[in-house]
C-alpha cells in the first residue's frame, strides 16, 4: 500500500468541472480535487510524504501565503470553501490509504459540512480595524494647545513633564472617543453583515486607541455597503483611522468541530494575522 499522504487545503462542494485546474500550492505543487462520491463534497489536496512542512519563520510565511493564494483561487471559482489551517495532513493508516481515510471522514461528516458550505456560499470575510489617533483626538482642545505652546519655551526637564501631561490628555481624549463610538459602529455594521467576530490585535500602536477589531461575514452584495459605512464613520470622526481588508474566504467562520486530521502546525491566513 502506498505511503503517500494528503495535504488538505480546503473542503468544497463537489460541482461539475475542475476548480483546481491550473492551481498550484506549496512550492508550486499541482493541486487536485479528491471527491467523496455520494456526499456532494470534495477536498482540495496535494499528494506527498506524511511529514509536515517545517522551516524558519520566513519560509513558513511564504508557504502560508502560497496556501492562501491556492484557497482564494478555488474559492473565487466555487463561491464556497471551508479553508484548512497550515499543515493539515492526512496520513495513510496501517491498512488504509490516505484517500480512503479522507473520503470516509467526508462521508461521516457530510451533513454538517454540506450545511456549513451552503451557509457560507456567496459570503466573504472582511477584516476591519478602527482606531483613534491620540494626537488627532484632542483636535483644537485648548489645554493641549496650551501645553504644546508652553513646551516650546521650557527647559528640557520641564518639557518632559509637560509632554507626559500632554500624553495623558491625548490618551484620555482618544479612549473617550473610542468608547463613545464603539457601540454605534458595531450596530451599523451588524445591520449589513451576517456575523461579527471580535479579534485581538497582537501588535498595538501606542499612538492609537482601539475602537473595533473584527472579522465580518458579508454577503458579496453587501461588501460595498460595508465600505460606505466605514467611510461615513471616518468622515464623521476625523480622528478615526479605518483599515478595511479583504475580501477573503471565510477563515474565521469555518467552525468545524474537528478536522480531517490533527494539524502538525498552524498559522493564520495571510492578512488575517495581527
Amino acid at each position: 500500500m502506498s505511503d503517500t499522504a494528503l495535504y488538505v487545503y480546503a473542503l468544497l462542494p463537489d460541482t461539475p468541472g475542475d476548480p483546481a485546474e491550473g492551481v498550484t500550492g506549496l512550492d508550486g505543487r499541482p493541486l487536485r480535487l479528491l471527491r467523496a462520491p455520494g456526499t456532494g463534497l470534495a477536498a482540495l489536496v496535494h499528494d506527498g510524504p506524511p511529514e509536515p512542512f517545517e522551516g524558519g519563520d520566513e519560509q513558513v510565511r511564504r508557504w502560508v501565503v502560497e496556501q492562501d493564494r491556492a484557497v482564494v483561487a478555488v474559492w473565487e471559482r466555487t463561491g464556497a470553501v471551508l479553508p484548512m489551517t497550515f499543515n493539515v495532513l492526512v496520513a495513510p493508516g496501517e491498512d488504509t490509504a490516505a484517500e480512503d481515510r479522507l473520503t470516509a471522514w467526508l462521508a461521516e461528516r457530510a451533513e454538517e459540512l454540506g450545511a456549513r458550505l451552503r451557509e457560507l456560499a456567496g459570503r466573504a470575510e472582511l477584516r476591519v480595524e478602527l482606531t483613534v489617533d491620540r494626537e488627532e483626538a484632542v483636535g483644537d482642545d485648548e489645554r493641549a494647545r496650551a501645553l504644546e505652546a508652553e513646551m516650546a519655551s521650557r527647559s528640557p526637564g520641564m518639557r518632559r513633564l509637560l509632554a507626559k501631561k500632554l500624553e495623558h490628555l491625548r490618551k484620555e481624549a482618544s479612549e473617550r472617543l473610542a468608547d463613545g463610538i464603539h457601540a454605534d459602529v458595531r450596530r451599523r455594521l451588524a445591520a449589513v453583515v451576517e456575523d461579527i467576530r471580535d479579534r485581538t490585535r497582537t501588535v498595538r500602536d501606542p499612538r492609537e486607541a482601539e475602537v473595533l477589531t473584527a472579522a465580518l461575514l458579508v454577503p458579496a452584495a453587501e461588501i460595498e455597503t460595508v465600505g460606505t459605512v466605514l467611510a461615513d464613520v471616518q468622515d464623521s470622526h476625523p480622528a478615526v483611522r479605518v483599515r478595511f481588508l479583504g475580501p477573503w474566504p471565510p477563515y474565521s467562520f469555518t467552525e468545524l468541530t474537528s478536522g480531517p486530521a490533527v494539524p502538525a502546525a498552524q498559522a493564520a491566513a495571510p492578512g488575517l494575522s495581527e
